[in-house]
């Protein structure tokens, strides 16, 4: 049996949570059924082909410096579908599925686009974008029931938007103790200090000068307590001259774009996010599967998976200063963090598995593919 041929169509492959997905349900996804192709725009965020590649799948960088040369490129993309017999166009991020669904128009290959973020949160120009094109696809995703009711709410499309959750790959994010230590005594952070990370672009919506903020407070309290800050991002100028006015850089670890992430989650005992808007969270999701308790903002759809008191702690949106005093409370009551700790991965596993995930997206394309 022919496989179907599926096309990812993605403005980067650079390190940011949707980017991520796409080398990780590639892992999972049935490849004796399904073919999976890959495009994207900007080759200097590139950081995901390698991970796409050594899992079989088939990437081509059609070369675009901004977002209306991604649009002028049309006509190479269409050639590519016509000529690779793509049978299914699955599109993330704006732009990118603004491209699909004009393909649609002149191929009338089926598109799907998964959104990740708020309407709400969308530049003015994107938003009618979005509004004017939502109805030349066939399916829209949203990552959490707060993106679905935000599609239906500022767009009321006419074609059906389904909620699937992101995912994580359980069984590969797994706490590991020993590449835990050897990050330790690698930055030389004693053996036996509380780690508080966060992985994440340095972008106004991730409020990470709030985070050092947080983080200031909370060591002030506390002598054993070490920061992680992983990633990179338009803001990395702002967050180090931010980490240099409160004094922290001997307590504040940022190490720059990681592409293997597992020895930092292996080290933090707390994940704290201060994020003022979110889609739901990727690296959120792989720090839970690893044992980190969650502190956290109840941005978007955090709240749909942290119960708080349950899963890990969260607060208002608004009310970001209340985290160093949440962190507080586990730094004190350790026996609270092991259990907030066990209990994030049991949650993970429970309902946010890539498993679960790769087997929703699957039966999407069967269906719309069989139409």
């Amino acid at each position: 049996m022919e496989k179907i041929k599926i096309l990812h169509l993605i403005k980067s492959l650079g390190r940011g949570g949707a980017e991520m997905l796409l080398p990780e349900t590639l892992k999972i996804h049935n490849k004796e059924k399904f073919s999976f192709h890959y495009i994207y725009f900007l080759p200097w965020k590139d950081q995901m082909v390698t991970a796409i590649e050594k899992n079989g799948g088939i990437i081509s960088c059609v070369e675009a410096t901004n977002n209306i040369h991604i649009i002028r490129k049309i006509p190479e993309l269409i050639n590519y579908v016509k000529n690779n017999n793509i049978k299914l166009i699955h599109c993330h991020l704006p732009w990118a599925g603004f491209a699909g669904r004009i393909i649609h128009k002149f191929t009338n290959v089926p598109v799907i686009y998964t959104e990740h973020n708020l309407q709400e949160r969308y530049h003015s120009i994107t938003k009618y974008l979005n509004q004017y094109t939502y109805n030349w696809q066939s399916k829209a995703i949203g990552v959490s029931d707060d993106v679905t009711q935000s599609i239906k709410i500022n767009i009321n499309p006419k074609i059906e938007v389904v909620t699937i959750p992101n995912g994580v790959n359980t069984q590969y994010f797994k706490r590991n103790a020993d590449l835990g230590l050897g990050l330790k005594q690698s930055l030389g952070i004693p053996e036996d200090s509380i780690i508080i990370g966060n992985i994440a672009v340095f972008r106004f919506q991730k409020r990470l000068s709030e985070w050092l903020i947080c983080m200031s407070e909370i060591i002030s309290n506390s002598d054993n307590v070490y920061g992680i800050l992983v990633g990179f991002g338009p803001l990395e100028k702002e967050i180090k001259e931010k980490l240099i006015d409160l004094n922290l850089e001997n307590k504040i670890f940022l190490p720059g774009l990681q592409i293997d992430v597992k020895p930092y989650l292996s080290a933090m005992d707390v994940f704290m996010m201060t994020s003022s808007f979110e889609g739901l969270p990727v690296a959120m999701l792989e720090a839970m599967s690893m044992e980190c308790a969650v502190v956290a903002t109840n941005a978007g759809g955090i709240k749909e998976v942290i119960r708080n008191h349950q899963d890990g702690l969260i607060c208002d949106v608004d009310n970001w200063q209340e985290l160093p005093d949440m962190v507080g409370t586990l730094l004190k009551n350790k026996s609270k963090l092991n259990i907030l700790k066990a209990n994030s991965r049991n949650r993970v596993l429970d309902k946010f598995s890539m498993t679960r995930m790769v087997s929703e997206l699957e039966l999407l394309y069967t269906d719309i593919v069989q139409l």
